[in-house]
């Protein structure tokens, strides 16, 4: 029987890694390293960097593999991500079946904490044969950024709401709360929204060398933040960001 562990490794920083999350590491026979493209080569590498910093087990053995791309032109977003998902469940599979057979422990290490905006463990619900899985938790990116801003994400007594870009621009402002977190924004939501009174912190890279934050009233702010995340896009070939907004009186 094969156990997968999918280990929550923080935002970049192999500081951010817990103990629990070095032993799960050291403990298993396989570790999966998901490669993105050559955009996004520096998350492999990161992967890499925690490996052969944490990894102190000789015995634990290393396999790169390539994710698979989501169709991005399925007009059905709710079926090209099903799709993707069973590709990626197809190439786990065929990479634990490659490296270790049908009995061990298999390591995932997954950016921030798979319980938020993360698919690793739906996808690993589609594993034939279905594994033993247990979760390792991990920072999340909403947690870095309060940190980066030094900045209480709820009010005194006040909900918040956690979204994603995609449901800002077409919904609007969510009903009933004044502080909202966007994750997973492909370009820049918040230019959907009136500014008035809306004040942002926004971080790009959280926990890595290159991190950018920027912060202050959204009418002021945001254009900035637009130029300086496609300069950064630009630099690195991919951007990975999340910001928080907060509406006052």
């Amino acid at each position: 029987m094969t156990t997968l562990s999918l280990i929550g490794i923080g935002c970049g920083d192999p500081a951010q890694l817990t103990r629990a999350a070095i032993d799960a590491i050291n403990a298993a026979d396989l570790v999966l390293i998901p490669r993105k493209g050559t955009a996004k080569s520096d998350l492999a590498d990161l992967r890499r960097s925690i490996c052969a910093d944490v990894l102190t087990n000789p015995a634990t053995r290393i396999a790169e593999f390539d994710l698979p791309v989501r169709d991005a032109t399925e007009a059905d977003y709710r079926r090209g991500v099903d799709d993707w998902h069973d590709a990626v469940a197809a190439t786990w599979s065929q990479t634990i079946a490659d490296h270790l057979g049908d009995e061990g422990k298999v390591a995932l290490l997954i950016w921030g904490d798979p319980s938020l905006y993360d698919s690793s463990l739906r996808i690993a619900r589609r594993l034939d044969p279905l594994p033993d899985i247990e979760v390792v938790p991990g920072i999340t990116a909403i947690q870095a950024l309060c940190a980066a801003h030094t900045l209480p994400l709820n009010d005194i007594g006040k909900p918040f709401l956690v979204t994603t870009g995609r449901r800002l621009r077409e919904g609007g402002w969510p009903h009933g709360v004044d502080t909202v977190v966007v994750m997973l924004d492909g370009g820049t939501a918040f230019q959907s929204l009136d500014p008035d009174r809306i004040h942002i912190w926004w971080g790009a890279y959280l926990g890595m060398a290159g991190q950018i934050i920027m912060s202050g009233a959204l009418a002021e702010i945001g254009p900035r933040i637009v130029a300086t995340r496609q300069e950064a896009r630009a630099r690195h070939g991919w951007i990975m960001d999340s910001y928080i907004l907060k509406r006052g009186s």
